[in-house]
């Protein structure tokens, strides 16, 4: 009975319809046809009459086509090329010698642990785990620290660096109006992202000389004496990203004395904890030396290079404050930013952490995975120098190759030079002459040498 009057219904709604395409369609007098009050054109067939909606103007007309990310992006074209030969040294992510990614053991294990709990998926705090935000202060610190004893460290469990980055970069325009962020010329590509989007002017110190492909400390050091007073600077913790050049034990001294001086505020952006030189406290080093110093400063952790948690987006970012009173207040206004910003961080990543760091058994195999890690790294980097230093027959000096750490090295090719790696040689890269050593393997270091080689002497 339904199905009957809803048949009837549907004849009795079209019929209209259908006699205004009738009569519609014997005007011969224009091309254009009005239909439930909308405007259609109209084109004659053989068979029949075809009609075409007119289309509105989007709302959305004016927003543009953002141009591709210009690391990511390298992965993209890398994927779409079918040669041989070709090496992704763009994304600074490890691969083995085989040049697959791969999972840390000790990863595996404490995921096991996790499973075997049957622990549940509810929401964390906003500030995150407990037990991580407690194991990634001490790593980067030493539980034995003062300024972690006093309880003088906020923490909050951020997305990974670049969330941790950004939360600071919402408490800096907050609560420091107007103050502006010196960053390293050149640095990380996402570095002046965060801080246009947060809406924290910056402007750029010195740092890199393409003369020695080294450090420019003295220009470094002038930038930031000549910073207006209370000016914060990002200074990353080791392995400086993308030009793998770090200061000395000794610029380091020099570093934290012009910033007490100017009564700076020190950023560390610390990514590499343990993966650039297998040493976990060597590693964070600089920032415990401005900690001892008394000074406050922000540090943004990422665990995506030294566990392998890149897509994990697990990080933190810590204030280091001047009272435990202090403290609290900043890390309750961390989290108020956090709140309407993403409410809650994910707790898988965290876990792992906190189970690594917070098992000894599992904290020792970690720390032997990354010295293996960091071992492959140093290893391809060594035999790169030797390959050039014996293909090159200018004279030109490549120890800078030796000299730079962690995953990146920055080769001082120019634009040109790494579009013609990309063109010819299928070597995928930044255009500011990044390449990252995690990405390749001792079997392809010759070629990789008879592209660098070719580059630099032949295209200008």
């Amino acid at each position: 009975m339904g199905s009957a009057i809803l048949s009837s219904a549907s004849i009795f709604t079209c019929r209209p319809l259908l006699d205004n395409l009738k009569a519609n369609s014997r005007l011969a007098t224009s091309n254009q046809t009005t239909f439930l009050g909308k405007d259609y054109i109209k084109t004659k067939s053989f068979t029949r009459t075809s009609m075409t909606v007119a289309v509105n103007v989007s709302r959305f007309n004016d927003v543009t086509m953002a141009p591709p990310d210009p690391i990511l992006g390298v992965s993209e074209a890398f994927k779409a090329d079918t040669h041989e030969m070709k090496l992704n040294l763009g994304v600074g992510a490890y691969r083995t010698e085989d040049l697959q990614p791969y999972v840390l053991k000790v990863v595996k294990k404490a995921e096991n642990l996790m499973l075997e709990r049957g622990e549940n998926k509810e929401y964390l705090p906003i500030e995150g785990l407990a037990a991580f935000n407690k194991a990634t202060a001490e790593l980067l610190f030493g539980a034995d620290n003062a300024v972690i004893q006093e309880q003088r460290v906020a923490t909050v469990q951020g997305l990974s660096g670049t969330g941790s980055l950004r939360l600071a970069a919402a408490l800096i325009e907050r609560y420091f109006p107007g103050s502006k962020i010196l960053i390293s010329a050149p640095t990380w590509g996402n570095h002046k992202n965060i801080f246009n989007d947060a809406g924290v002017p910056w402007s750029e110190y010195r740092y890199y000389d393409p003369k020695t492909v080294g450090l420019d400390f003295e220009g470094m050091i002038a930038d930031i004496k000549a910073a207006p007073k209370g000016s914060f600077v990002l200074l990353h913790g080791c392995a400086h990203n993308p030009t793998g050049i770090d200061p000395t034990p000794e610029q380091w001294e020099v570093i934290a004395d012009v910033i007490q001086e100017k009564s700076h505020i020190p950023f560390f952006d610390v990514a590499y904890q343990g993966f650039a030189s297998g040493s976990l406290d060597k590693d964070a080093s600089s920032p415990r030396l401005f900690a001892a110093r008394g000074m406050e400063l922000l540090i943004a952790q990422s665990y995506s290079k030294n566990l392998g948690l890149y897509a994990e987006r697990i990080g933190a970012i810590n204030v280091v404050c001047s009272s435990s009173e202090v403290a609290q207040r900043v890390k309750s206004q961390l989290k108020r930013i956090a709140r309407p910003m993403y409410s809650n961080p994910p707790i898988h990543g965290a876990k792992i952490v906190a189970n690594v760091v917070g098992n000894p058994d599992l904290f020792n195999e970690w720390k032997d995975e990354m010295e293996l890690m960091a071992g492959r790294i140093m290893s391809v980097r060594r035999k790169l120098y030797d390959s050039l230093s014996a293909k090159d027959k200018s004279g030109k000096d490549w120890s800078f190759i030796l000299k730079q750490i962690g995953m990146f090295s920055f080769t001082g090719l120019n634009k040109a030079q790494s579009d013609n790696m990309t063109n010819k040689w299928h070597v995928y890269m930044t255009k500011d002459g990044r390449i990252s050593l995690a990405g390749l393997s001792s079997a392809k270091c010759e070629y990789l040498a008879d592209a660098i080689i070719d580059s630099f002497h032949n295209i200008s």
